[in-house]
């Protein structure tokens, strides 16, 4: 059967006391809105509809990657029923369902909502609702059932009466619609306490026409969390982290402290892989088997490839590590850095754009940028590729096997030749050809007894300065 998916996305957010859209609020690395979407495709629809109010740009900004995805404005919040009849006309013609979800629901998954699309299909329902059994139905609509359990109304919390509040079966905002229960929006009236149409009035209106209509519980009351505040938005971190943490976990993957570390849902995590605590890999970081990661690293964008060993307080952004590659302790990788096989990057080593050659070492305390740098070559302490001039950057290259003296300064444009070796303390502004060896330091000069002097200078001045004070 073909479906659609609309989502609702409207709701401006007050309670969470931002400018931001609420369903712009990240979770674990990911807005609200992008893991629903995420979500619903995984049901492959023919197309997606986000509804949205006065932040329509800002949401269509986030959502541009996004194929068959198209956006229905709700211009002034007038509810879900409203906002759902907005959707209405970028919908197919033919015989297709719609699910509706909530954009605030961020934890919902994909193997619930084909469940509940399942029984939909199976019950061949005009309507169905999924719903849920609340410890604190607070908030949400009731279902009200009939004696023989048919659900025959939804009622806003709000509306309800001392004995409905009572109800803990509540609905969770998925709807699966049939073309004929999707006409019915027509007929819902506005609610003059709230000034708003609810989508739920559709199911007794839908009763009350005879068609076939259901509710179904399924799944846990946690799935169907909806963000409204500060609050809401921790406690769904906490569970999308406990729920990304337990599907590595189940995939061989070693978490020291899983309360310390922050993971984004878009991250991959090889088998036998050993993060440490206090680790933050964000965005859609992807790290090999097998590898450590130890405390206090930060890793954005980046690929961590099999074996690699990322040591202490390091931070990687946007850039591929090889296998079996050393990096740190405090190191920092700049974007559009590469560190090949069995490379070592190690302590106060900073990285900018610049490719790291298999074998190569570059132990501590070196800056390398714009800089192409071959296999085997030793980096000294306190080397700095000088890359800029103060208008343009320009590239360092090292070829393979060079020996890179303690305290060198290579100013760029300049290329060093396979094999050569730079003194200590060198600064080099001129190519090296391969195998030379290039020194670049003054002669050393020994003045016999200056300290002496300087000595009795300064307690000469400091005489005469006391008598000029008398």
């Amino acid at each position: 059967m073909k479906l659609s998916v609309v989502v609702l996305a409207a709701g401006i957010g007050k309670r969470m006391k931002s400018s931001l859209p609420k369903v712009l609020h990240s979770i674990q690395g990911t807005t609200m809105l992008q893991h629903v979407v995420n979500t619903l495709q995984e049901l492959k629809p023919l197309r997606i509809v986000v509804v949205a109010g006065q932040h329509l740009e800002k949401i269509k900004a986030s959502l541009q990657d996004i194929d068959r995805i198209s956006f229905a404005e709700q211009r002034e919040p007038r509810g879900t029923g409203d906002a759902l009849l907005r959707a209405v006309s970028f919908l197919g013609k033919g015989k297709e369902t719609t699910i509706v979800v909530n954009g605030d629901s961020p934890l919902i998954t994909p193997e619930t909502l084909r469940k509940f699309l399942a029984l939909h299909r199976k019950r061949r329902n005009a309507l169905s609702l999924l719903s849920f059994i609340a410890e604190e139905p607070k908030s949400y609509g009731r279902l009200i059932r009939d004696q023989r359990g048919y659900v025959i109304s939804v009622i806003e919390d709000r509306d309800a009466t001392a004995s409905q509040k009572a109800i803990n079966e509540v609905n969770s905002g998925v709807y699966a619609i049939e073309p004929e229960a999707l006409r019915l929006l027509d007929e819902i009236k506005l609610n003059k306490s709230k000034g708003e149409y609810y989508l739920t009035d559709i199911v007794h209106i839908a009763r009350e026409k005879g068609m076939r209509m259901d509710a179904f519980q399924i799944g846990y009351e946690d799935e169907f969390i909806g963000v409204n505040t500060r609050e809401e938005l921790e406690k769904a971190g906490r569970l999308m982290k406990d729920r990304i943490i337990k599907r590595w976990k189940d995939r061989g993957v070693n978490f020291i402290d899983t309360g310390s570390v922050f993971l984004s849902s878009s991250t991959h995590i090889g088998k036998g892989t050993v993060v440490y605590p206090n680790v933050h890999l964000e965005g859609n970081t992807r790290i090999g088997r097998d590898c450590t990661i130890y405390p206090n690293v930060r890793i954005c964008e980046s690929v961590i490839e099999d074996g690699a060993v990322i040591k202490d307080s390091t931070l990687i952004e946007s850039s591929v590590v090889k296998e079996r590659a050393l990096v740190g302790p405090f190191a920092h990788l700049r974007p559009g850095s590469e560190i090949g096989v069995k490379a070592k990057i190690g302590n106060f080593v900073e990285v900018k754009k610049s490719i790291i050659g298999p074998g190569t070492k570059a132990s501590h305390l070196s800056y390398l940028g714009d800089a192409k740098i071959g296999r085997d070559v030793n980096i000294g302490a306190g080397t700095i590729t000088c890359n800029y001039d103060g208008h343009s950057k320009d590239v360092t290259t090292i070829e393979d096997g060079v020996f890179i003296g303690s305290d060198s300064q290579l100013i760029a444009p300049v290329r060093v030749g396979k094999g050569a070796y730079l003194g200590a303390g060198s600064t080099i502004t001129k190519d090296v050809p391969s195998k030379a060896l290039a020194l670049s330091r003054v002669e050393q000069v020994n003045i016999e007894g200056w300290v002496t002097k300087r000595e009795s200078k300064m307690r000469n001045k400091l005489k005469k300065k006391g008598a000029k004070d008398k």
